[in-house]
């Protein structure tokens, strides 16, 4: 078991046994730091006994890190299995939900706000045993993210196009992160918009707006014929965050009538987004219960900035799980054909 996959297990049975929450933090904290190291640079931590130095990893959370490291099941992890052992079938769930995820929506690399090459995201995906991944670098609009202006788009097509001829069968799916203006519209060219595989809409500004405003621009955004994945619904952030125009804090949920946007993706068949970033785990779980009951498909994703971010999709299968989301109702669970016929009828 990968370190950062016993970090995440630990987190689950610590956080369904009521267990304190920054206990649970700890663990979920240490998993998000390990995911950002490479194999390398992990064992390099750990032979020179250097991995409390890393901040948010402490004394329980390295030798977890170690013994999983080494192919051996943490004795910490052994221990809280044997003491909560009614709690292991649902982790055992969650690791079999996650397992019949195909691929990954929604992802960044250099070409916006990434910290990666295309190649090194996609290599890192071949790694976890994805079939595809679905490049979504920002649109022109978020000039912080430094979004891809359409020239600098057509000119990732082409980069993509040679990668999969390098890659296959491995397939990067052409994408984008749309931003949704104020007006519901998308920050883009309907015509490149079209040509592209996997459009990933997002809210990113104004999002303090009223929620009869919030709820019209969301609506004009699902029912557009090029949107696939509603990204990321509330905005919010559970936890700060540092990026490289600065530290975010914690950010509350936009207002929208969720059951009317929810059902408009039902209606125009747009997927709604189970973002598994640490700081997001958006929608948050009445939100993503109401999504279920009202018949959302979903697509369970990353967010992913980095390789090791990739990792991250066991947060959101936690989550569907926790709300009885179907397996069958995540469309990154199809081949990609199946997920291709569904984006670009």
């Amino acid at each position: 078991m990968p370190p950062a996959d016993a970090l995440r297990r630990i987190a689950f049975l610590l956080e369904r046994a009521r267990e304190p929450s920054y206990r649970v933090q700890a663990f979920r904290t240490a998993a998000a730091v390990v995911d950002g190291l490479t194999d390398e640079q992990l064992d390099l931590k750990i032979a020179t006994n250097t991995l409390k130095d890393l901040k948010g990893v402490g004394p329980k959370t390295a030798a977890v890190v170690v013994q999983a490291h080494k192919g051996q099941v943490p004795d910490y992890l052994t221990a809280l299995e044997q003491q909560y052992a009614e709690l292991v079938p649902m982790a055992d769930d969650v690791a079999d939900f996650r397992a019949a995820l195909r691929g990954d929506l929604h992802l960044h690399s250099d070409w916006s706000d990434g910290g990666s090459p295309i190649r090194e995201m996609a290599e890192a995906a071949i790694a976890l045993g994805h079939e595809y991944m679905a490049l979504t670098d920002h649109s022109p609009r978020l000039t912080v993210a430094n979004g891809l202006t359409a020239a600098r788009l057509e000119k990732q097509l082409d980069v993509v196009a040679e990668l999969n001829e390098e890659l296959a069968p491995f397939r990067i799916l052409t994408g984008i992160e749309c931003d949704i203006n104020v007006d519901g519209s998308l920050d883009q060219s309907d015509e490149l918009l079209d040509r592209l595989d996997v459009v990933v809409a997002s809210v990113h500004s104004d999002l303090r707006a009223d929620a009869k405003a919030m709820t019209a621009r969301m609506l004009t955004a699902v029912a557009n014929p090029h949107t696939d994945v509603l990204g990321h619904c509330t905005g919010r952030l559970v936890i700060g965050r540092r990026q490289r125009n600065g530290t975010q804090k914690p950010r509350p949920e936009s207002q929208f009538d969720a059951e009317a946007v929810f059902s408009a993706c039902v209606e125009f068949g747009t997927a709604v987004e189970i973002n598994s970033r640490p700081e997001r785990l958006d929608p948050p779980r009445r939100l993503l219960s109401l999504a279920n009951e009202l018949g959302c498909e979903f697509a369970i994703d990353t967010d992913a900035h980095a390789p090791g971010q990739l990792d991250w999709q066991g947060n959101g299968c936690e989550r569907a799980i926790e709300c009885g989301v179907p397996v069958e109702r995540v469309i990154n669970t199809r081949t990609v054909e199946e997920l291709l016929a569904h984006t670009r009828p």
